[in-house]
């Protein structure tokens, strides 16, 4: 049997390295962010895989090290079949993963806490800390089959598979989902967030620099995953001003039987703009309430104010179960109540 020498193995070993570096380009966006989050992540992914190669290249050398000394054509190698411990040797066998260990550990407790989604963001860049006199841009997400909607608030318009953000400009995600659970990811400006249906997830992240970027959805969610993507786009702020005059401009309203229309299940969607929306909706899909006559659910984010009691079915007498006022009225309706009011819930 043939034995290749330690030299063939580490030269094979070389040979690979092009390999590995074409496929860690597969998704150079994780390690080209554009946003201060992503950044920071980045940075933790650095910091640990240096960690981490701290013991796994002394590990693959030492291999070939040992290998190479204690093989059978040696001679002059000592061998001992009694022996059984060192503990010298226990205690750097042991001490250095420990250590390491104890870094990782404590890097994983900060960044958890420092890059908390719901956490706002501090600062635009490092160094670069939040003037407190901007107030953070809104944006609402709802993943549907298969697509992404995104609504704006305070600008009043709605898009599909198209985000545009304001560089250096904090920005608030609001995110839901109509039917299964999704992931919204954009690599580029921060970590992934998951969105459920009656559950409204939060995420904060801001965006460094101008550009067109790609967005995901990051988790299996049936037959048209594959092309769940979005475009995002940066840009200045006379250039986010233009974007919004833009689809104004350039698109229907975005009322409950067009998003009833969108919401059914559909492919490969094409970037879709709407000029206004319902200052409700959102409400309404993250409490899966939106078709005329359904019953709004009170949802799962934050909870109860201290000392409230729930007044969803369950907690009513008798025939105060039966039927209820927490329902979507039809469209023209006249006396609809308030989205959080007491009468609404």
């Amino acid at each position: 049997m043939r034995r290749d020498k330690p030299t063939t193995i580490v030269c094979r070993l070389f040979a690979l390295a092009p390999l590995v570096a074409l496929l860690s380009a597969c998704n150079r966006a994780v390690l080209d962010p554009a946003g201060d989050i992503a950044l920071q992540q980045r940075d933790i992914i650095y910091i640990s895989t240096a960690l981490m190669l701290l013991i796994i290249v002394p590990v693959m050398a030492l291999i070939v090290v040992f290998a190479w000394r204690y093989r059978a054509g040696n001679k002059d190698a000592t061998y001992d079949p009694k022996f059984d411990h060192s503990t010298s040797l226990e205690l750097v066998i042991w001490s250095a993963p420990l250590l390491i260990i104890i870094c990782l550990g404590a890097l994983t407790w900060w960044s958890t806490h420092l890059l908390d989604p719901f956490r706002p963001v501090n600062r635009i860049a490092a160094g670069k800390p939040v003037d407190p006199r901007v107030r953070p841009l809104t944006v609402q997400v709802v993943s549907l089959d298969w697509k992404w909607l995104f609504l704006y608030p305070e600008q009043g318009i709605a898009t599909v598979n198209e985000l545009a953000l304001p560089v250096d400009r904090p920005v608030r995600f609001d995110l839901t989902s109509t039917n299964m659970m999704n992931t919204f990811y954009a690599p580029t400006l921060a970590g992934m967030i998951y969105t459920m249906p009656g559950m409204r997830s939060t995420l904060h992240a801001v965006l460094n620099r101008p550009g067109q970027f790609d967005g995901m959805s990051a988790n299996y969610s049936g037959a048209g995953f594959s092309d769940m993507h979005f475009k995002l786009y940066g840009v200045d702020a006379r250039g986010f001003d233009a974007w919004v005059a833009r689809v104004k401009a350039s698109g229907p309203a975005l009322d409950t039987n067009r998003f009833l229309a969108l919401e059914k299940p559909s492919e490969k969607v094409p970037a879709l703009y709407f000029s206004s929306i319902d200052a409700t909706l959102f409400d309404r899909i993250y409490r899966r309430c939106v078709r005329p006559g359904t019953p709004c659910m009170s949802g799962m984010h934050g909870g109860h104010p201290a000392g409230a009691t729930p007044e969803g079915a369950l907690f009513k007498p008798g025939e105060a179960k039966r039927g209820g006022e927490s329902v979507t009225p039809a469209p023209g309706a006249q006396g609809s109540p308030a989205p959080h009011s007491h009468q609404e819930r």
